[in-house]
């Protein structure tokens, strides 16, 4: 465990996010490597087939996101101010609240995954697989909950080498798992899926245990209690707007893929290895801001407001560090990335992700300071503002989708929609950030 409110910000910040990075790398890929296989073993359809599931598990990673962020800056609250009594409450609340919330989405997943799937307009030769993919990741739904939990826990007592260790061997092992299933046993897609479950399973069961055993360390004062009306409050305060952030964004993403959908096997194909490569980027940085979030809200905690200014520069620095190598690799070779996931594509597939990628690339500077400032606003508690934000990027993108989608620039004019909304977005994140921490006086807060 490590205080975040002690010691030189920048490398406090860096030394805490650099593990975070490395943990999305590998978390990512259990989605890569389900596309991967299906894409190089299975064929086109199968690839296309988990990427239309893939856009509808998001929905379910939101929620699960939501609670993890929730959970973790409540958490991270309590840690700065030594009140570690509360901190447990808000661990036994946080774990509780989630619970019930994921079997609901259960029930809804295995009801009404059909409809789901028909709504997005999947292709009649693409449902049977895409239905089976879903039914057996929403099996796995609890893993998903409660793994992103304890990273969240982990997260908010400094700790961001315990959760790369678990991805790290788990990630490696999903790998491993998937080639066995689909080559060896010929399980087909729901090969893929099954390999998920197993080593998210094992990975979640790990991971509780050991944050029980490390919270066990902190010597709270008084007894913590299984449930707290307050403290629930407070979870739901940070928890909803980001369910709603990420919910929004998956349905905005739904909607897209819909109107993809419209194009045709190839470009579908090519979207859900382009968007994969996209997703890995922005969920590493959205994953830093979250290491800013709870660096702000542990300084918040002990009242040193004045941190948290030095954080947000140094969190601009090492986003940028991390952007310069992807975007040139992206821009450059991204038909050698492609080529993991697509083989011997249709030409449509290959162009399409090609220039999905291209458009994308310059821009991951700019939504990267976005994700920043996200962060402060985010463990400042500063939620109709971080929302305000968010709303904008995934209104712009999902109209200007449509729109463009019908003139002559077709499936490119979708793929221009993602930096449009970033540069505006970025813009309202930062000028609310500044509005909180520069132009004000720190008390204000």
């Amino acid at each position: 465990m490590q205080d975040l409110t002690i010691g030189n910000p920048q490398k406090v910040l860096w030394k805490f996010c650099l593990p975070l990075f490395g943990s999305v790398v590998f978390q990512q890929l259990y989605n890569i490597a389900d596309s991967l296989i299906a894409g190089r073993f299975l064929g086109e359809n199968a690839l296309a087939a988990v990427g239309n599931s893939y856009e509808i598990t998001l929905i379910y990673i939101a929620f699960a996101f939501g609670c993890n962020i929730g959970c973790s800056v409540i958490t991270a609250r309590y840690f700065g101010s030594k009140d570690y009594s509360s901190m447990k409450t808000s661990i036994n609340t946080s774990l509780l609240s989630s619970g019930v919330i994921c079997i609901i989405l259960m029930l809804i997943g295995f009801i009404g995954g059909k409809e789901l799937l028909t709504l997005i307009h999947t292709p009649s030769d693409l449902l049977a697989d895409s239905l089976l993919y879903l039914n057996i990741y929403v099996l796995g739904l609890p893993f998903v909950f409660f793994y992103n939990l304890a990273t969240g826990i982990f997260s908010a007592l400094g700790d961001s080498k315990t959760p790369f260790y678990f991805l790290a061997v788990s990630s490696l092992s999903n790998i491993a798992l998937d080639v066995v299933f689909v080559t060896t046993l010929d399980m087909g897609i729901a090969g893929v899926a099954w390999a998920t479950f197993i080593c998210q399973g094992i990975s979640c069961v790990l991971a509780i245990i050991f944050v029980f055993y490390k919270t066990g360390k902190l010597k709270a004062e008084n007894k913590p209690s299984v449930f707290d009306s307050h403290i629930f409050k407070q979870f739901i305060t940070i928890a909803v707007p980001s369910i709603l952030q990420q919910s929004f964004i998956s349905i905005g993403n739904i909607i897209i893929q819909g109107v993809i959908n419209s194009f045709g096997a190839g470009v579908i194909a090519g979207y859900a290895a382009g968007v994969k490569l996209n997703n890995l980027v922005i969920t590493s940085f959205t994953t830093l801001g979250n290491g800013v979030s709870n660096f702000t809200s542990q300084n918040l905690g002990a009242k040193k407001i004045s941190r948290i200014n030095e954080g947000f520069v140094s969190g601009i620095k090492l986003v940028w560090c991390i952007c310069l190598p992807i975007s040139l690799l992206y821009f450059i070779f991204p038909h050698v990335l492609l080529s993991l996931f697509l083989d011997n594509p249709s030409t449509e597939a290959l162009r399409s992700a090609t220039l999905y990628l291209k458009i994308l690339a310059p821009f991951y500077f700019v939504v990267s300071a976005k994700l920043v400032a996200d962060g402060i606003l985010r463990g400042s508690s500063l939620m109709k503002k971080f929302m305000t934000a968010t709303f904008t990027d995934l209104v712009l993108r999902v109209v200007l989708a449509i729109v463009l989608a019908k003139t002559s620039l077709g499936y490119v004019g979708i793929w221009t929609a993602w930096p449009i909304g970033w540069c505006i977005a970025t813009a309202l994140s930062i000028i609310f950030y500044r509005r909180a921490y520069v132009t004000k006086k720190p008390h204000a807060i």
